[in-house]
């Protein structure tokens, strides 16, 4: 178990955590940003309307995946952790050197 006793052991463990989530294709990593809170019902359902009450952090992470992809080159399949993007970003590549494309 981790105890954690200062503000700046915990950034470094969340730091640390965030920059496991990285596709190996893209680059593209977790990234911090805001959500809004709201309370109250809407005016259509009865309410008296919906009030923004704070901004709350949160991490956007990427849409990261588990892959085997055939290297040519190694003769062997390897394992990467890749986005959906960079998954289609790779077929694109692969089709292009087949001459498919």
């Amino acid at each position: 178990m981790i105890h954690l006793t200062s503000t700046l052991e915990r950034g470094r463990l969340r730091r640390f955590f965030r920059d496991m989530k990285v596709c190996n294709i893209t680059g593209s990593r977790a990234v911090r940003g805001s959500v809004i809170h709201r309370r109250g019902l809407a005016k259509k359902k009865g309410g008296v309307g919906r009030h923004i009450t704070k901004m709350v952090p949160r991490i956007f992470a990427p849409n990261l995946q588990r892959h085997r992809i055939w290297v040519p080159e190694l003769k062997k399949f390897v394992r990467i952790r890749v986005t959906a993007r960079g998954l289609k970003t790779i077929n694109k590549q692969a089709l292009k050197k087949v001459g498919a494309i």
